[in-house]
């Protein structure tokens, strides 16, 4: 066995432990059960059918993972709380870096008391800490049936606790995040080698919930997610989550790299002050959002199943309605937890043949309600997708 497979492999007999039960969870499709037996599972029963949505195009279809390319899932196969490793979404913009274990360093730099760097078993040698996180690329939305999408058990270091470490000097406004993905960028006529990277404020970045995760659903964090380390931001969109780290910088300006100042920005219409104006924002967290995902029979009884996510708030309720219909209270997962997608259902009884809409909404404990369609920002670009999605289908 080579260095950088010893290195994939440091986990303590607890974790190894750990690693079984999660890893044969996942290959039967009860790890949730397992921990909660009113879990009702997503995955299709012996005799259950999907019902076909008639709003999806025949051309429709979900590739097998390939190097460097999108990879989305069809939502209306979702089988499990857990998102399988080599089915969670993947965007990728420089790239997807070979990077050897053994060599792999973390550096904190800037205006830090302290300039840190890490191995990754210095950094695994610390206290861990693990969290079920479901997140979405800032893209996602109806063009892909919301299929950017993915929920996964991560283990990982605090970030916050590397920053305090670190020493955050006073003045300091932002903490950047690089990547080991590079490419040849043309800006303003010139040729520069950029790598990927993101920025948080420094108060965003001390948020006690970031992790710093080299594991996945009880895995080394395999190659096309970031390995051997990755950023994870909780209740916010995918982009945040750098992959391939491998510097930490903090500095008192505003990084405006490409995927902080001009790409993943939000070109929306506001009311400021009381005037009507075209704001730029960087897409951050999460918006409240829902979908429904599929529609089964079994028996003749018919199910709605579907998802919601938002930056972390509590929810109060999700509801479906059907054909324009009185909203009705879905059942939620009782797995589902603060940054989980949550998984939801309405039992659908004796549904008239013919063609039905079914539309979601989700709804929090301070009263926000997910937007419809027309209640959208005015907005240029396909950034935060988070209205409404009315699904037809056909009984």
């Amino acid at each position: 066995m080579n260095t950088d497979n010893k290195r994939d492999n440091i986990m303590n007999p607890e974790d190894e432990g750990r690693r079984k039960v999660l890893k044969g969870a996942l290959g039967t499709g009860v790890l949730a059960a397992v921990s909660s037996p009113g879990f009702i599972l997503p995955a299709l029963a012996q005799g259950e059918r999907l019902v076909p949505f008639t709003d999806v195009p025949d051309t429709f279809q979900v590739r097998d993972v390939r190097p460097n390319s999108t990879h989305y899932l069809d939502t209306r196969e979702i089988d499990s709380f857990l998102t399988d490793n080599d089915d969670f979404y993947l965007v990728q913009h420089y790239g997807q870096p070979e990077i050897d274990n053994a060599d792999w360093r973390l550096r904190i730099t800037g205006m830090v008391d302290n300039e840190i760097e890490l191995s990754l078993a210095d950094l695994m040698g610390r206290q861990a800490r693990e969290e079920i996180v479901g997140f979405e690329c800032g893209g996602n939305g109806q063009r892909l049936f919301h299929g950017l999408i993915g929920n996964a058990n991560w283990r990982g270091t605090s970030l916050a606790s590397l920053l305090r470490e670190a020493g955050i000097q006073e003045g300091a406004k932002e903490v950047v995040f690089f990547g080991a993905d590079v490419a040849t960028e043309e800006i303003r006529g010139r040729e520069v080698d950029k790598a990927f990277a993101r920025s948080l404020s420094v108060p965003d970045a001390m948020r006690e919930d970031n992790m710093l995760a080299w594991a996945m659903n009880g895995e080394p964090l395999p190659h096309y997610h970031g390995k051997p380390v990755r950023l994870l931001v909780p209740g916010w969109y995918g982009v945040a989550n750098v992959k391939w780290l491998t510097q930490i910088h903090v500095q008192d300006t505003r990084y405006m790299g490409r995927f902080m100042g001009r790409d993943y920005v939000t070109l929306k219409k506001e009311n400021v002050g009381g005037v009507e104006r075209w704001v730029e924002n960087s897409v951050t967290t999460m918006n409240l959002k829902s979908a429904v995902i599929r529609v089964t029979e079994l028996g003749g009884n018919y199910r709605i199943t579907g998802f919601a996510l938002n930056d972390g708030t509590e929810l109060d309720r999700v509801e479906i309605s059907i054909d324009g219909g009185p909203w009705q209270r879905a059942q939620m997962d009782p797995n589902n937890s603060r940054y989980s997608w949550k998984l939801f259902h309405l039992d659908w009884d004796d549904p008239a043949p013919g063609e039905h809409s079914i539309v979601s909404r989700v709804i929090d404990v301070d009263g926000n309600v997910q937007a419809t369609q027309d209640e959208l920002p005015e907005k240029v670009s396909y950034w935060e997708d988070f209205g409404q999605f009315t699904r037809t289908v056909r009984v």
